[in-house]
């Protein structure tokens, strides 16, 4: 089945497996989720990912991070905010700092996909997929 918004797709499967408290969640890939996933590792919101190649598409099989005692996963929202119908593109000078610097912004920049503070130390803009918190 055709999904018109890949990065959509992605966000709410990973909404809804938190909310079903699942481990695992697989997810087809491509080169932005990889990097949104890679994000996503790197500022400790996931526990681990491993990209399996099967057949024409690829997945990206992510265990989620619960804490051990309140049972609570450590993604508490995500927010899809750059749209297909409308697009949001900030400069290097308007990157938006999410709950105050608390969480982060993923960016598709020239130099790639990166959050907003990686953004901010290249000095670069760029259009804004989503924020986690």
């Amino acid at each position: 089945m055709a999904v018109t918004d890949p990065i959509a797709d992605y966000l709410t499967r990973l909404r809804n497996a938190i909310r079903a408290n699942h481990r695992v969640v697989d997810i087809p890939a491509s080169g932005v989720k990889k990097e949104m996933t890679r994000i996503l590792f790197e500022k400790g919101y996931i526990l681990s990912y491993k990209f399996e190649e099967n057949g024409p598409q690829d997945n990206i099989k992510i265990a989620l991070k619960y804490d051990t005692v309140t049972k609570t996963s450590a993604i508490k929202d995500l927010q899809r905010v750059s749209k297909p119908g409308l697009r949001k593109y900030k400069g290097s000078g308007d990157l938006p700092r999410v709950l105050n610097g608390l969480g982060i912004a993923i960016l598709s920049t020239s130099k790639g996909v990166m959050s907003d503070k990686e953004a901010r130390k290249d000095n670069v803009g760029g259009e804004v997929l989503c924020y986690v918190y």
